[in-house]
Parts: structure tokens; C-alpha cells; sequence
């Protein structure tokens, strides 16, 4: 009978120690984990970002991509580091409308907010791949994702560093685009529970 081997990424074992020891936060009834990568507090290390930025590198087919989108807020360090190492051009999800033409306006409601996002600058047929720290709710990314199909944009692949929660199953059941997290996560209290 064959020895089986299971390889441990210490990049994904950085990810989970770190977001089992991360603060949490009460805001409007809503348990909410204070991170660097999610946050920009507690400081950012080059070593927490790094690995996240590799994990995601590594499993992206660079070839069918053509263009990074990368969430507003904390989505932009990532999606940076990615266009820095690809090559790819990178437009942000803003919070703040602009008026230019073709820009998408797009309601958004988390867990603990509502509000606005805008696109712009991704055309038509353009093979994008999405880029954000946190799915809780589902309630940015998924009417992202439904507004880059309706411009005819391809989601054609889409990571989030942390999923926390039911979020991105309840998006998985809305359609068919390509979604991976680095690290699944659930809130108990506030105790932050890994899942994987």
C-alpha cells in the first residue's frame, strides 16, 4: 500500500494563524474581524501580503486574463501586487462615482453597510479576473459579478482572500463563475472559527 503525502503551504498556515488571532470587532450587531490584509490595521507585513499574493499568482491562468479589478478598499493592495507581477493593466471598484462614459454604477449592501460601487474602463468581451480581501455576505461581490455580465465582460477567474461565512455559497448558487478563497473562515461569537 502506497505512503500518501499531504504537503502543508506555510504561506496558507501564515493566512490562518494570523486570522485566528485577529481582533474583533462589534459593528451595528455585526461580528467583524479586524485584519491587515482585510483592514490595513494592524500593520501590513510584506510577509502576509506577499503570501497571499503568491497563492493567488500561482493558481491564475495569466494567459486568459486581461485585465485585474480590484475592490475598493482593501482589494487595491492586492490586485497592485498582481498587476506589478503579471503585468496586466488593473482598474479599482470605486466608492466614488466619476460620470465618465460607460461607468456602471452598482448598489451594493454588506453585513454592516450600503452603498455604491462603480466600474469603469472594462469593455466588452474583456476576461477579467476579480480581486477582494473578504466575502461575508456576498453583498459587493455579487452584484460585481452580475454587472460584469451584464457588460459582457468575462469573469474569468475570481479570488478572495477570506471567506467568511455562508457569502460566497449563496453566490456559488446565483451563477456560474470560476470563485476560490484562500482561507474560509466563520464567525462563532466573536471567535473566529477556520473551516478548512
Amino acid at each position: 500500500m502506497g505512503e500518501q503525502k499531504t504537503t502543508i503551504d506555510m504561506r496558507v498556515e501564515l493566512l490562518k494563524e494570523s486570522v485566528v488571532k485577529a481582533p474583533v470587532v462589534w459593528k451595528e450587531g455585526y461580528p467583524y474581524f479586524v485584519h491587515p490584509l482585510s483592514d490595513g490595521v494592524p500593520r501590513q507585513t510584506a510577509e502576509l501580503l506577499t503570501a497571499a499574493h503568491d497563492l493567488i499568482s500561482e493558481n491564475v491562468d495569466w494567459d486568459s486574463i486581461d485585465i485585474i479589478l480590484g475592490i475598493e478598499a482593501m482589494g487595491i493592495p492586492l490586485a497592485a501586487a498582481l498587476c506589478l507581477s503579471s503585468g496586466k493593466p488593473l482598474v479599482i471598484g470605486r466608492k466614488r462615482q466619476y460620470g465618465l462614459p460607460g461607468e456602471v454604477a452598482i448598489d451594493q449592501s454588506t453585513g454592516y453597510s450600503k452603498g455604491e460601487i462603480y466600474l469603469n474602463d472594462i469593455d466588452a468581451g474583456a476576461r477579467v479576473l476579480v480581486v477582494d480581501d473578504v466575502v461575508s455576505t456576498g453583498g459587493t461581490l455579487l452584484p460585481i459579478l452580475r454587472a460584469l455580465d451584464l457588460s459582457k465582460a468575462v469573469v474569468q477567474d475570481c479570488w478572495i482572500v477570506f471567506e467568511k461565512g455562508e457569502g460566497m455559497n449563496k453566490i456559488r448558487a446565483e451563477g456560474d463563475w470560476p470563485l476560490n478563497s484562500l482561507v474560509r473562515i466563520e464567525m462563532q461569537g466573536d471567535k473566529i472559527v477556520l473551516l478548512d
